[in-house]
């Protein structure tokens, strides 16, 4: 089903397309930025809870500046000091962090109009071309990101590019979980785990110094389920500097695999990431201060909790860590599934 979902600024016309499986999940998604805007899930009591912060129109994404739902690139995440080399030229990057580049810049992939196409009751792919230079990197690129609900109550989320020219390409989605509802307020009594058992430390602007630091003993040790609220207030320096869980965890294993999990018992809605990226960035939505959001709700500190899958941050100046850089022709392809079940 396809309805309208306002305008931009611009004038651009936005839609909203519901998809649904045969186990009563239904999620919207909009061609403006490419944005999971709702999904709709019954919880243990038989109540449809919808478990993402957003919003109620493409405006109110064009204006909000907290990536609700976003399909973030070029590069998700942080480059430090907003530029880089590759083959000997050095790209100026957009400075909107700290002096360092983060999503892309200011000029967002999630306030575009992206083009969709193959639209089913259960997928659309969503398309953009960025052209060479676009937010300083080079190459023009053909993107595609996939979002398909499968009847095994997946969320399987496609991305797709090819550069005519050597870029760095790194995307993600910053979906705001809260598995209690979207409105219910904070996250902390819910549980997480990751399957990790290192994380990147970063400094005091969030760019990883390079350091592989161990979770064993600390609060960043997630291996097993744990309330997000658990030890997020610690007197820790990840947690201090991050002001919360703000960081890259270097995820076990290779291949499409199991990664992470979050539940909540009021409800009994269980979401558990697999994606083939090495990494993953768990942010608890430290930085909301009153957004208004979709349906009256107001969402503030930690009322949700981000699993963006990636590349590691600032990748492209440490030789350690795997890099986004994708050669002129080649594919990237990486996919991310967000898989649901209800526990009584």
């Amino acid at each position: 089903m396809v309805c309208e979902f306002g305008s931009t600024a611009k004038g651009e016309k936005a839609s909203l397309y519901t998809l649904r499986n045969k186990g009563g999940i239904e999620i919207g998604v909009t061609d403006y930025g490419a944005a999971l805007v709702k999904v709709l899930i019954p919880d243990k009591d038989g109540k449809v809870q919808d478990v993402v912060l957003g919003y109620d129109s493409a405006k109110a994404y064009e204006e909000g500046g907290v990536h609700f739902g976003a399909t973030v690139g070029r590069v998700a995440n942080r480059i430090g000091g907003a530029c880089f080399e590759l083959n000997g030229k050095i790209y100026a990057l957009t400075a909107n962090d700290n002096g360092n580049s983060l999503h892309g810049g200011c000029d967002y992939y999630n306030k575009r109009m992206w083009r969709a196409e193959e639209v089913t009751g259960q997928k659309v792919i969503f398309y953009l071309e960025s052209p060479d230079g676009d937010q300083g990197y080079p190459g023009a690129v053909r993107i595609s990101v996939t979002y398909e609900l499968t009847d095994d109550n997946e969320i399987k989320l496609h991305y797709h590019a090819v550069s005519d020219a050597d870029t760095l390409i790194n995307l993600t989605n910053h979906s705001y979980f809260n598995l209690s509802g979207h409105a219910s307020g904070p996250v902390l009594g819910q549980e997480v785990f990751i399957a990790a058992d290192v994380f990147t430390r970063a400094d005091a602007e969030s760019v990883p110094t390079g350091e592989i630091v161990p979770v064993e003993g600390t609060p960043m040790d997630f291996r097993k389920y744990k309330a997000i609220g658990e030890a997020i207030g610690a007197d820790y320096e990840a947690l201090i500097l991050g002001q919360g869980y703000d960081h890259n965890w270097v995820l076990k294993g290779s291949g499409l695999r199991l990664v992470a999990g979050m539940r909540s018992d009021k409800t009994g809605i269980v979401m558990e990431v697999l994606t083939d990226l090495p990494g993953m960035q768990f942010y608890t939505g430290n930085f909301l201060v009153s957004e208004q959001g979709k349906k009256g709700a107001v969402y503030s500190r930690r009322h949700g909790a981000c699993f963006e899958t990636q590349y590691f941050p600032d990748a492209v100046h440490k030789e350690h860590f795997e890099g986004p850089v994708i050669k002129a022709g080649a594919s990237y392809d990486t996919v991310t599934i967000y898989r649901f079940r209800t526990e009584a």
